[in-house]
């Protein structure tokens, strides 16, 4: 839990203990736990400093005492668990790789043992299964997962289901360590719970997602597209296609983060837009995106933030060579980051552009930096740049849409949540007011009582049926 804003404290209490919780560790930073020990005196805690860079440490929940488990470099730890005997942690590392291995280190000696050495791709995520001796883990490739299944004592592949295209998370063992249970979600279904018993190799659906009525063959799955960048780089993304015939306005939706990655998951949203709108829908994953390895998500750092930009610039070259988008009616749509980077393409691409809907987005670097809440500010001055240096400031104020607004002449519509920790609604209210300054189309939308994006259903209805008529105005939808 938070203290001093910027710092986290940990806390243990019985699950029911009626003694009030008590605090082991006055954490500097953002620490989270991660696992207890089987006799539930070790701790595992993670100490995250940004996406590229995190530590391990244990405290002893009996004397308060800390040990460090990681070296203090830039290396990526992702959760981690005690093996049942005490004596190693099985954690996620990317220390000398480019992504995410299985790695299982030693708690005696240090000794780190790579688990998963000849991956190309990276793991996202792992179970242990409660006698030690398999692990199921989830590696995702270009966006799609895929489920393994290990031997520990020789790390030999065991047999694993053959699932459809999708999303696996929630990978867990059951107390005999006989069987997995995790959900499944795919472009064309919303999470369902499966099982898999590992001697008789059956797979099990348990549920059947409620989609209100709606015929699951209704519903599109993207194809992986891919482009190359101003750099020679190929950059990739998923495009959903109507089934009309076109040539079809298009959205590109651009995700947040920035070291977010767009994953063809359910979204009813988009499946509305490409089978109600007949618009079709690109996600791009551009430069600073995770999933593509350690080079690739710092390739938008500090000064090279344009450069992720320029990705999307590239993209619009593509999407002209395509004789079934139009070229001519392009909206870009993203939140948070994301936002920043509809409205910084506005400003690069506004000839090229027919408008923009910004949610919860960055105007200006320096002053999101300075007006977020305190527990965010060091980890985003991490991946940004820090405003308080002169020449970041000096970037900071050349790549900001809101100095380049001007340049904008094509509608756009901004939507925030008045009470926003993260990006303060004062950036949504001045690119606004600078839209309309300059004779420009702005439309804006702020909930009182909502946040980091709309929570409550009848604020996301609102939104729906105001996006839907900027679409029809500015990509001039029947």
């Amino acid at each position: 839990m938070p203290a001093a804003e910027s710092n986290y404290d940990v806390y243990v209490s019985g699950p029911t203990d009626s003694a009030q919780p008590r605090r082991v560790l006055d954490a500097d930073g953002a620490v989270y736990p991660a696992d207890f020990s089987a006799d539930g005196r070790s701790l595992l805690l993670q100490r995250y400093v940004s996406i590229a860079e995190s530590h391990l440490s244990i405290v002893d929940t009996n004397t308060n005492e800390v040990t460090r488990l990681t070296p203090d470099i830039s290396v990526s730890y992702n959760g981690g668990e005690f093996t049942p005997d005490g004596r190693a942690i099985i954690t996620l590392s990317d220390e000398g790789a480019q992504f995410h291995r299985l790695v299982r280190i030693d708690l005696a000696t240090g000794a780190r043992t790579v688990l998963t050495p000849n991956l190309s791709w990276g793991v996202e995520s792992f179970d242990l299964s409660p006698d030690g001796r398999t692990i199921a883990y989830v590696v995702n490739e270009a966006g799609q997962s895929i489920l393994h299944l290990m031997n520990v004592a020789n790390q030999r592949a065991l047999a694993a289901p053959q699932l459809p295209p999708g999303i696996v998370s929630g990978v867990t063992f059951d107390r005999e360590s006989r069987r997995i249970g995790f959900t499944l979600n795919s472009s064309t279904a919303p999470g369902d719970v499966y099982s898999w018993d590992l001697r008789a190799r059956r797979l099990t659906r348990w549920t059947q997602s409620e989609t209100g009525g709606i015929p699951q063959s209704t519903f599109v799955n993207p194809e992986l597209i891919s482009w190359t960048s101003f750099d020679g780089r190929e950059i990739t993304g998923f495009l959903y296609r109507p089934r009309t015939p076109g040539p079809h306005p298009v959205i590109v939706s651009i995700h947040g983060g920035p070291e977010s990655q767009f994953r063809p998951g359910f979204s009813s949203t988009i499946q509305y837009w490409v089978n109600e709108l007949g618009v079709a829908v690109i996600a791009p994953n551009v430069r600073g995106s995770s999933g593509y390895g350690r080079d690739f998500l710092a390739l938008d750092n500090a000064d090279k933030r344009e450069d992720s930009v320029r990705d999307i610039g590239a993209l619009l070259d593509w999407l002209g060579a395509q004789n079934t988008l139009d070229k001519d009616r392009v909206v870009v749509y993203g939140g948070s980051y994301g936002g920043y980077m509809v409205l910084a393409s506005m400003t690069h691409y506004n000839d090229r552009l027919a408008g923009a809907v910004d949610i919860v987005g960055i105007s200006n670097f320096a002053t999101f930096l300075e007006n977020t809440s305190g527990y965010r500010r060091d980890l985003r001055r991490a991946e940004y740049g820090d405003e308080r240096n002169a020449e970041m400031r000096a970037v900071f104020d050349r790549i900001s849409p809101l100095n380049r607004i001007n340049l904008v002449n094509k509608p756009i519509f901004v939507i925030h949540g008045y009470n926003d920790p993260r990006v303060p609604v004062s950036e949504a209210e001045q690119v606004y007011a600078a839209v309309r300054r300059n004779g420009g189309e702005a439309w804006l939308m702020i909930a009182m009582n909502e946040g980091h994006g709309f929570a409550r259903r009848e604020n996301q209805e609102a939104q729906r049926e105001a996006e839907t008529l900027f679409f029809r105005r500015v990509l001039g939808l029947e």
